[in-house]
Protein backbone atom coordinates (compact mmCIF):
# COMPACT_ATOMS: atom_id res chain seq x y z
CA UNK A 1 0.00 0.00 0.00
CA UNK A 2 2.88 2.31 0.89
CA UNK A 3 4.57 1.60 -2.91
CA UNK A 4 1.34 2.14 -4.43
CA UNK A 5 0.63 5.48 -2.52
CA UNK A 6 3.49 7.25 -2.42
CA UNK A 7 5.38 5.55 -5.00
CA UNK A 8 8.38 4.69 -3.80
CA UNK A 9 10.46 3.03 -6.71
CA UNK A 10 9.44 5.85 -8.89
CA UNK A 11 11.65 8.05 -6.63
CA UNK A 12 14.62 5.43 -5.98
CA UNK A 13 13.63 5.02 -2.28
CA UNK A 14 12.69 2.80 -0.02
CA UNK A 15 10.52 2.80 2.87
CA UNK A 16 13.41 2.26 5.84
CA UNK A 17 14.89 5.16 4.07
CA UNK A 18 11.74 7.10 4.18
CA UNK A 19 11.06 6.27 7.86
CA UNK A 20 15.39 7.64 8.79
CA UNK A 21 14.72 10.57 7.03
CA UNK A 22 11.09 11.41 8.69
CA UNK A 23 12.52 10.96 11.65
CA UNK A 24 15.60 13.01 11.09
CA UNK A 25 13.80 16.08 9.92
CA UNK A 26 11.15 15.82 13.34
CA UNK A 27 15.00 15.36 15.41
CA UNK A 28 16.31 18.21 13.96
CA UNK A 29 13.36 20.82 13.99
CA UNK A 30 11.45 19.56 17.64
CA UNK A 31 13.25 22.41 18.99
CA UNK A 32 9.97 24.23 17.76
CA UNK A 33 7.97 22.77 20.27
CA UNK A 34 9.90 24.08 22.67
CA UNK A 35 10.82 27.49 21.91
CA UNK A 36 7.62 28.67 20.02
CA UNK A 37 5.30 28.58 22.88
CA UNK A 38 8.05 30.33 25.02
CA UNK A 39 7.84 33.46 22.30
CA UNK A 40 3.90 33.56 22.07
CA UNK A 41 3.99 33.10 26.12
CA UNK A 42 5.74 36.51 25.91
CA UNK A 43 2.44 37.88 23.86
CA UNK A 44 0.48 36.67 27.03
CA UNK A 45 -0.69 33.43 25.69
CA UNK A 46 -0.84 30.14 27.93
CA UNK A 47 2.41 28.08 26.92
CA UNK A 48 0.90 24.92 27.62
CA UNK A 49 -2.12 25.29 25.13
CA UNK A 50 0.47 26.71 22.56
CA UNK A 51 2.33 23.72 23.19
CA UNK A 52 -0.22 21.45 22.19
CA UNK A 53 -1.14 23.59 19.70
CA UNK A 54 2.22 23.98 17.95
CA UNK A 55 2.32 20.09 18.04
CA UNK A 56 -1.12 19.52 15.93
CA UNK A 57 -0.09 22.57 13.46
CA UNK A 58 2.81 21.17 12.61
CA UNK A 59 0.98 17.34 12.11
CA UNK A 60 -1.98 18.89 9.90
CA UNK A 61 0.31 21.09 8.11
CA UNK A 62 2.59 18.18 7.29
CA UNK A 63 0.00 15.51 6.50
CA UNK A 64 -1.69 17.83 4.06
CA UNK A 65 2.03 18.22 2.18
CA UNK A 66 2.17 14.67 2.56
CA UNK A 67 -1.19 13.32 1.16
CA UNK A 68 -1.55 16.70 -1.53
CA UNK A 69 1.94 17.09 -2.95
CA UNK A 70 3.71 13.46 -2.12
CA UNK A 71 6.85 15.58 -0.90
CA UNK A 72 9.42 15.18 2.14
CA UNK A 73 8.61 18.52 3.15
CA UNK A 74 7.73 19.11 7.12
CA UNK A 75 5.62 22.35 8.29
CA UNK A 76 5.38 23.91 12.19
CA UNK A 77 4.70 27.43 12.89
CA UNK A 78 7.43 29.38 11.79
CA UNK A 79 10.85 31.10 13.21
CA UNK A 80 10.60 35.13 12.76
CA UNK A 81 7.29 34.59 12.24
CA UNK A 82 6.41 34.03 15.77
CA UNK A 83 8.71 36.69 17.03
CA UNK A 84 6.95 38.98 14.71
CA UNK A 85 3.65 38.08 16.16
CA UNK A 86 5.18 38.05 19.50
CA UNK A 87 6.88 41.04 19.91
CA UNK A 88 6.23 43.55 17.12
CA UNK A 89 2.33 42.83 16.58
CA UNK A 90 1.16 42.40 20.26
CA UNK A 91 3.80 43.85 22.46
CA UNK A 92 5.02 46.77 19.76
CA UNK A 93 1.73 47.53 17.89
CA UNK A 94 -0.21 47.06 21.36
CA UNK A 95 -2.94 44.31 19.38
CA UNK A 96 -4.10 41.85 21.37
CA UNK A 97 -2.85 37.91 20.92
CA UNK A 98 -6.45 37.34 19.70
CA UNK A 99 -6.15 40.36 16.85
CA UNK A 100 -2.86 38.66 15.93
CA UNK A 101 -4.20 35.41 15.39
CA UNK A 102 -6.79 36.28 13.41
CA UNK A 103 -4.19 37.77 10.77
CA UNK A 104 -2.29 34.89 10.67
CA UNK A 105 -6.30 33.34 9.86
CA UNK A 106 -6.76 36.12 7.32
CA UNK A 107 -3.33 35.11 6.01
CA UNK A 108 -3.94 31.87 5.75
CA UNK A 109 -7.28 32.20 3.48
CA UNK A 110 -5.57 34.53 1.22
CA UNK A 111 -3.34 31.77 0.89
CA UNK A 112 -5.72 29.04 -0.26
CA UNK A 113 -6.80 31.45 -2.88
CA UNK A 114 -3.34 32.53 -3.75
CA UNK A 115 -2.36 28.56 -4.13
CA UNK A 116 -6.16 28.12 -5.96
CA UNK A 117 -5.60 30.48 -8.65
CA UNK A 118 -2.17 29.41 -9.29
CA UNK A 119 -0.75 32.71 -8.39
CA UNK A 120 2.35 31.13 -5.64
CA UNK A 121 2.90 28.75 -8.29
CA UNK A 122 3.73 31.48 -11.32
CA UNK A 123 6.12 33.25 -8.63
CA UNK A 124 7.74 30.21 -8.59
CA UNK A 125 8.09 29.50 -11.92
CA UNK A 126 9.12 32.93 -12.80
CA UNK A 127 12.12 32.95 -10.59
CA UNK A 128 15.64 32.03 -13.39
CA UNK A 129 17.50 28.88 -12.71
CA UNK A 130 20.31 30.35 -11.85
CA UNK A 131 18.94 32.06 -8.94
CA UNK A 132 17.00 29.22 -7.72
CA UNK A 133 20.29 27.61 -7.40
CA UNK A 134 21.44 30.45 -5.51
CA UNK A 135 18.40 30.25 -2.88
CA UNK A 136 19.44 26.23 -2.49
CA UNK A 137 23.01 28.17 -1.51
CA UNK A 138 22.06 30.68 0.58
CA UNK A 139 19.30 28.59 2.51
CA UNK A 140 22.56 26.43 3.27
CA UNK A 141 24.82 29.33 4.46
CA UNK A 142 21.58 30.27 6.48
CA UNK A 143 20.86 27.47 8.22
CA UNK A 144 24.24 26.74 9.21
CA UNK A 145 24.69 29.91 10.93
CA UNK A 146 21.49 28.88 12.45
CA UNK A 147 23.66 26.20 13.71
CA UNK A 148 26.39 27.86 15.03
CA UNK A 149 24.36 30.29 16.59
CA UNK A 150 22.43 27.22 18.48
CA UNK A 151 25.83 26.02 19.55
CA UNK A 152 26.98 28.65 20.89
CA UNK A 153 30.05 28.61 18.93
CA UNK A 154 29.32 31.91 17.17
CA UNK A 155 28.44 34.74 19.75
CA UNK A 156 27.81 38.38 19.72
CA UNK A 157 30.59 40.73 19.97
CA UNK A 158 32.12 43.86 19.64
CA UNK A 159 32.91 42.78 16.10
CA UNK A 160 29.20 41.97 15.41
CA UNK A 161 30.13 38.35 15.93
CA UNK A 162 33.16 36.34 17.21
CA UNK A 163 34.17 32.93 17.96
CA UNK A 164 32.29 31.55 21.42
CA UNK A 165 35.00 32.09 24.67
CA UNK A 166 33.05 31.78 28.74
CA UNK A 167 34.40 35.48 28.82
CA UNK A 168 33.09 37.26 25.95
CA UNK A 169 30.05 34.91 26.22
CA UNK A 170 29.41 36.55 29.57
CA UNK A 171 30.32 39.81 28.54
CA UNK A 172 27.47 40.19 26.08
CA UNK A 173 24.99 38.32 27.74
CA UNK A 174 25.38 40.17 30.97
CA UNK A 175 25.28 36.48 32.84
CA UNK A 176 28.00 34.00 34.68
CA UNK A 177 28.30 30.90 32.62
CA UNK A 178 31.18 28.78 33.36
CA UNK A 179 32.89 26.06 31.08
CA UNK A 180 30.43 23.44 33.26
CA UNK A 181 27.28 24.67 31.57
CA UNK A 182 27.72 27.34 28.06
CA UNK A 183 31.78 26.50 27.15
CA UNK A 184 30.93 22.31 27.66
CA UNK A 185 28.04 22.54 25.13
CA UNK A 186 30.16 24.51 22.87
CA UNK A 187 32.78 21.49 22.60
CA UNK A 188 29.99 19.13 22.48
CA UNK A 189 28.42 20.72 19.35
CA UNK A 190 32.24 21.01 17.61
CA UNK A 191 32.54 17.16 18.47
CA UNK A 192 29.43 16.35 17.39
CA UNK A 193 29.87 18.55 13.69
CA UNK A 194 32.90 15.89 14.22
CA UNK A 195 31.51 12.77 14.56
CA UNK A 196 28.64 13.69 11.55
CA UNK A 197 31.47 14.78 9.15
CA UNK A 198 32.73 11.40 9.71
CA UNK A 199 29.43 9.48 9.90
CA UNK A 200 28.81 11.63 5.83
CA UNK A 201 32.12 10.61 4.87
CA UNK A 202 31.73 6.68 5.83
CA UNK A 203 28.43 6.68 4.10
CA UNK A 204 26.71 5.58 7.48
CA UNK A 205 22.64 5.20 7.01
CA UNK A 206 20.84 8.18 8.80
CA UNK A 207 24.24 9.85 9.27
CA UNK A 208 22.62 12.86 10.31
CA UNK A 209 20.44 11.09 13.05
CA UNK A 210 23.01 9.37 14.33
CA UNK A 211 25.48 12.53 14.72
CA UNK A 212 22.22 14.11 16.61
CA UNK A 213 21.85 11.06 18.99
CA UNK A 214 25.54 9.96 19.92
CA UNK A 215 26.22 14.12 20.25
CA UNK A 216 23.06 14.17 23.15
CA UNK A 217 24.45 10.60 24.52
CA UNK A 218 27.88 12.08 25.01
CA UNK A 219 26.23 15.03 26.84
CA UNK A 220 24.74 12.72 29.46
CA UNK A 221 27.58 11.14 29.90
CA UNK A 222 28.92 14.43 30.52
CA UNK A 223 26.32 15.20 32.83
CA UNK A 224 26.46 11.97 34.84
CA UNK A 225 30.32 12.80 35.11
CA UNK A 226 30.03 16.35 36.36
CA UNK A 227 31.71 18.12 33.42
CA UNK A 228 27.90 19.59 32.74
CA UNK A 229 26.27 20.88 35.14
CA UNK A 230 22.38 22.32 34.15
CA UNK A 231 21.78 26.13 34.88
CA UNK A 232 18.07 26.49 33.76
CA UNK A 233 18.73 30.53 34.57
CA UNK A 234 20.88 30.18 31.83
CA UNK A 235 18.92 28.27 29.11
CA UNK A 236 21.12 25.00 30.14
CA UNK A 237 18.47 22.04 31.23
CA UNK A 238 19.05 18.46 32.27
CA UNK A 239 19.41 16.22 29.30
CA UNK A 240 17.75 13.35 30.49
CA UNK A 241 14.04 13.58 29.58
CA UNK A 242 11.67 14.45 32.57
CA UNK A 243 8.46 12.26 33.46
CA UNK A 244 8.23 13.81 36.90
CA UNK A 245 4.76 14.93 35.88
CA UNK A 246 4.19 12.11 34.25
CA UNK A 247 2.24 11.69 30.86
CA UNK A 248 -1.07 14.27 29.55
CA UNK A 249 -1.40 16.62 26.97
CA UNK A 250 -1.75 20.25 27.71
CA UNK A 251 -5.55 21.85 26.82
CA UNK A 252 -6.10 23.85 23.79
CA UNK A 253 -8.86 25.52 25.31
CA UNK A 254 -6.68 29.01 26.60
CA UNK A 255 -6.01 29.85 22.77
CA UNK A 256 -8.61 27.58 20.35
CA UNK A 257 -10.04 29.95 18.33
CA UNK A 258 -9.78 32.69 20.19
CA UNK A 259 -10.07 34.75 17.46
CA UNK A 260 -10.58 38.64 17.09
CA UNK A 261 -12.36 40.25 14.39
CA UNK A 262 -13.17 43.75 15.51
CA UNK A 263 -9.80 45.06 14.12
CA UNK A 264 -10.03 43.63 10.63
CA UNK A 265 -10.96 47.06 8.95
CA UNK A 266 -8.33 48.86 10.16
CA UNK A 267 -4.95 49.75 8.02
CA UNK A 268 -2.65 48.65 10.64
CA UNK A 269 -4.55 45.15 10.39
CA UNK A 270 -4.15 44.94 6.73
CA UNK A 271 -0.06 46.20 7.46
CA UNK A 272 0.11 42.97 9.70
CA UNK A 273 -1.25 41.04 7.49
CA UNK A 274 0.85 42.04 4.48
CA UNK A 275 3.47 41.33 6.58
CA UNK A 276 2.92 38.03 7.71
CA UNK A 277 1.78 37.31 4.00
CA UNK A 278 5.47 38.63 2.96
CA UNK A 279 7.62 36.77 4.75
CA UNK A 280 5.68 33.58 4.58
CA UNK A 281 5.40 33.05 0.83
CA UNK A 282 8.81 34.19 0.70
CA UNK A 283 10.69 31.80 3.12
CA UNK A 284 8.18 28.90 2.09
CA UNK A 285 8.92 29.90 -1.92
CA UNK A 286 12.59 30.22 -0.75
CA UNK A 287 12.32 26.49 0.91
CA UNK A 288 10.69 24.59 -1.44
CA UNK A 289 12.94 25.82 -4.24
CA UNK A 290 16.17 25.25 -1.81
CA UNK A 291 15.28 22.01 -0.56
CA UNK A 292 13.84 20.86 -4.02
CA UNK A 293 16.91 21.79 -6.08
CA UNK A 294 19.18 19.88 -3.52
CA UNK A 295 17.37 16.74 -4.24
CA UNK A 296 17.04 16.91 -7.80
CA UNK A 297 13.19 17.32 -8.16
CA UNK A 298 12.70 20.18 -10.55
CA UNK A 299 11.73 19.20 -13.78
CA UNK A 300 13.90 20.55 -16.71
CA UNK A 301 12.17 24.00 -16.93
CA UNK A 302 12.94 24.00 -13.71
CA UNK A 303 9.21 23.62 -12.44
CA UNK A 304 8.22 21.93 -9.11
CA UNK A 305 5.71 19.07 -10.08
CA UNK A 306 2.62 19.19 -7.62
CA UNK A 307 3.70 22.49 -6.43
CA UNK A 308 0.27 23.62 -5.83
CA UNK A 309 -0.18 20.74 -3.55
CA UNK A 310 2.73 21.87 -2.00
CA UNK A 311 1.19 25.59 -1.15
CA UNK A 312 -1.97 24.51 -0.03
CA UNK A 313 -0.46 22.68 2.24
CA UNK A 314 0.85 25.29 3.44
CA UNK A 315 -1.75 27.88 3.18
CA UNK A 316 -4.06 25.45 5.43
CA UNK A 317 -1.67 24.34 7.82
CA UNK A 318 -1.75 28.41 8.58
CA UNK A 319 -5.12 28.69 8.56
CA UNK A 320 -5.98 25.48 11.08
CA UNK A 321 -2.94 26.81 12.67
CA UNK A 322 -4.45 30.18 13.65
CA UNK A 323 -7.54 28.51 14.69
CA UNK A 324 -5.78 25.72 17.03
CA UNK A 325 -3.52 29.08 18.56
CA UNK A 326 -0.42 29.93 17.24
CA UNK A 327 1.45 31.69 14.73
CA UNK A 328 1.77 30.86 10.74
CA UNK A 329 3.12 27.34 10.01
CA UNK A 330 5.22 27.48 7.28
CA UNK A 331 7.34 24.25 5.24
CA UNK A 332 10.45 24.09 7.37
CA UNK A 333 14.04 24.79 6.32
CA UNK A 334 15.08 21.69 8.36
CA UNK A 335 13.11 19.38 5.64
CA UNK A 336 16.67 19.64 4.34
CA UNK A 337 18.18 17.64 6.12
CA UNK A 338 15.40 14.61 5.75
CA UNK A 339 16.15 15.00 2.23
CA UNK A 340 20.12 14.57 3.06
CA UNK A 341 19.07 11.31 4.58
CA UNK A 342 17.47 10.36 0.87
CA UNK A 343 13.66 11.67 1.89
CA UNK A 344 11.84 12.05 -1.41
CA UNK A 345 8.20 11.26 -0.64
CA UNK A 346 5.30 12.32 1.42
CA UNK A 347 6.24 9.10 3.49
CA UNK A 348 9.02 10.88 4.90
CA UNK A 349 6.93 14.01 5.85
CA UNK A 350 4.26 11.54 6.85
CA UNK A 351 6.71 9.84 9.57
CA UNK A 352 7.47 13.54 10.60
CA UNK A 353 3.49 14.35 10.99
CA UNK A 354 3.28 11.07 13.05
CA UNK A 355 6.11 12.12 15.47
CA UNK A 356 4.40 15.02 16.06
CA UNK A 357 1.27 13.45 17.24
CA UNK A 358 3.55 11.34 19.50
CA UNK A 359 5.29 14.18 20.74
CA UNK A 360 2.26 15.34 22.22
CA UNK A 361 2.12 12.29 24.86
CA UNK A 362 6.01 11.80 24.88
CA UNK A 363 6.47 15.94 25.11
CA UNK A 364 9.94 15.05 27.76
CA UNK A 365 12.14 13.03 25.31
CA UNK A 366 11.60 15.36 22.72
CA UNK A 367 11.97 18.59 24.62
CA UNK A 368 15.63 17.27 26.17
CA UNK A 369 16.94 17.01 22.56
CA UNK A 370 19.56 19.76 23.40
CA UNK A 371 20.06 22.60 20.87
CA UNK A 372 24.13 21.26 20.79
CA UNK A 373 23.14 17.92 20.06
CA UNK A 374 20.86 19.15 16.44
CA UNK A 375 23.04 21.94 15.94
CA UNK A 376 25.62 19.87 13.99
CA UNK A 377 22.54 18.40 12.00
CA UNK A 378 22.50 21.50 10.75
CA UNK A 379 25.58 22.85 10.14
CA UNK A 380 25.88 19.60 7.90
CA UNK A 381 22.75 20.14 6.09
CA UNK A 382 24.02 23.42 5.01
CA UNK A 383 27.30 21.84 3.45
CA UNK A 384 24.65 20.00 1.58
CA UNK A 385 23.01 22.59 0.53
CA UNK A 386 25.92 24.73 -0.63
CA UNK A 387 27.12 21.99 -3.13
CA UNK A 388 24.36 23.62 -5.05
CA UNK A 389 26.88 25.89 -6.13
CA UNK A 390 28.44 24.45 -8.91
CA UNK A 391 24.79 24.78 -10.65
CA UNK A 392 25.32 28.53 -10.99
CA UNK A 393 26.57 30.08 -14.59
CA UNK A 394 29.29 32.19 -13.32
CA UNK A 395 30.57 32.97 -16.57
CA UNK A 396 27.69 35.11 -17.04
CA UNK A 397 28.01 38.07 -14.83
CA UNK A 398 24.52 39.35 -15.21
CA UNK A 399 23.31 35.99 -13.74
CA UNK A 400 26.62 35.52 -11.11
CA UNK A 401 26.51 38.71 -9.15
CA UNK A 402 22.60 38.77 -8.37
CA UNK A 403 22.94 35.28 -7.46
CA UNK A 404 26.03 36.09 -5.26
CA UNK A 405 23.75 38.87 -3.44
CA UNK A 406 21.23 36.54 -2.77
CA UNK A 407 23.39 34.25 -1.30
CA UNK A 408 25.15 36.83 0.58
CA UNK A 409 21.80 38.18 1.68
CA UNK A 410 19.99 35.39 3.78
CA UNK A 411 22.96 34.34 6.65
CA UNK A 412 23.61 38.36 6.92
CA UNK A 413 19.99 39.54 6.98
CA UNK A 414 18.99 36.92 8.83
CA UNK A 415 16.10 35.95 6.29
CA UNK A 416 15.44 33.62 4.10
CA UNK A 417 12.57 36.46 2.32
CA UNK A 418 15.41 38.99 2.35
CA UNK A 419 17.57 36.85 0.31
CA UNK A 420 14.90 36.40 -2.26
CA UNK A 421 13.72 40.16 -2.71
CA UNK A 422 17.37 41.18 -2.78
CA UNK A 423 17.68 38.64 -5.53
CA UNK A 424 15.16 39.61 -7.75
CA UNK A 425 15.95 43.29 -7.38
CA UNK A 426 19.44 42.79 -8.40
CA UNK A 427 18.51 40.39 -11.11
CA UNK A 428 16.23 42.82 -12.77
CA UNK A 429 17.80 46.06 -12.53
CA UNK A 430 21.04 44.48 -13.59
CA UNK A 431 20.07 42.90 -16.70
CA UNK A 432 17.80 46.14 -17.65
CA UNK A 433 20.79 49.04 -17.24
CA UNK A 434 23.22 46.20 -19.12
CA UNK A 435 20.63 45.34 -21.75
CA UNK A 436 20.88 42.15 -20.71
CA UNK A 437 17.18 41.74 -20.75
CA UNK A 438 15.87 41.27 -24.13
CA UNK A 439 17.97 38.12 -24.64
CA UNK A 440 16.83 36.64 -21.68
CA UNK A 441 13.25 37.56 -21.86
CA UNK A 442 12.67 38.30 -18.35
CA UNK A 443 9.13 37.82 -17.54
CA UNK A 444 7.26 40.57 -16.34
CA UNK A 445 6.25 39.05 -13.32
CA UNK A 446 10.04 39.17 -12.56
CA UNK A 447 9.58 43.19 -12.75
CA UNK A 448 6.31 42.87 -10.85
CA UNK A 449 8.10 41.15 -8.10
CA UNK A 450 11.19 43.41 -8.22
CA UNK A 451 8.66 46.80 -8.06
CA UNK A 452 6.80 45.31 -5.35
CA UNK A 453 9.78 44.27 -3.01
CA UNK A 454 11.28 47.96 -3.81
CA UNK A 455 8.32 49.50 -2.83
CA UNK A 456 8.10 47.26 0.51
CA UNK A 457 11.56 48.81 1.91
CA UNK A 458 10.28 52.17 1.25
CA UNK A 459 6.76 52.15 2.90
CA UNK A 460 7.10 49.22 5.14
Amino acid sequence: MLEKFFRLKENHTTVKTEVLAGITTFMTMAYILAVNPGILAAAGMDQGAVFTATAVAGMIGTVCMALFANYPFALAPGMGLNAYFAYTVVLGMGYSWQTALTAVFVEGLVFIVLSVTNVREAIFNAIPMNLKSAVSVGIGLFIAFIGLQNAKIVIGGSTLLQLFSVENYNLVNGVEATFNDAGITVLLAIIGVIITAILVIKDIKGNILWGILITWILGIICQFAGLYIPNPDLGFYHLLPDFSNGISIPSLAPVFFKLDFSNVFSLNFFVVVFAFLFVDIFDTLGTLIGVSTKAGMLDEEGKLPRIKGALMADAIGTTFGAVLGTSTTTTFVESASGVSEGGRTGLTALTTAILFGLSLFLSPIFLAIPSFATAPALIIVGFYMLTNVVNIDFTDYSEAIPCYICIAAMPFFYSISEGIAMGVISYVVINLLTGKYKEKKIGALMYALAILFILKYIFL
